[in-house]
């Protein structure tokens, strides 16, 4: 999809409530299924979690208005979890430099070889 088309329909969506969204989620859902060449990236875990989350208030009747409000918390929620993530990421990687770091011996502090033992009388 080029850019301009992206953006065309990015404007006609902020101009609809949330609850026409969703019939235009539904909408593209089913053009997917019908008439797409390829099958849309997957989800990451968190963005599966959020989405089932999101399905189950839709099934339940659930306003739109609450939906999104949840919606929300979920999104700052994925938010924090992946900073913690990243986090632990670089904890993690800067605990094995440092182990790899103290495991290897400088090249200057190898072991020098022994003097040569003087010739016995």
């Amino acid at each position: 999809m080029h850019d301009i088309l992206k953006d065309r329909i990015l404007r006609r969506l902020e101009t609809l409530p949330e609850d026409r969204l969703y019939q235009v989620l539904d909408y593209l859902e089913f053009l997917e299924s019908k008439y797409a060449s390829r099958q849309a990236p997957g989800p990451n875990a968190f963005q599966r979690f959020a989405e089932g989350i999101e399905d189950t208030l839709r099934a339940g009747n659930v306003s739109a208005s609450t939906i999104t409000e949840a919606m929300g918390f979920m999104s700052k929620a994925m938010g924090v979890m992946s900073g913690v993530a990243a986090a632990g990421k670089s904890v993690a990687s800067d605990l094995v430099g440092s182990v790899g770091a103290a495991t290897t011996k400088p090249k200057d502090a190898e072991p020098k070889a022994a003097p040569p033992e003087p010739p016995k009388p």
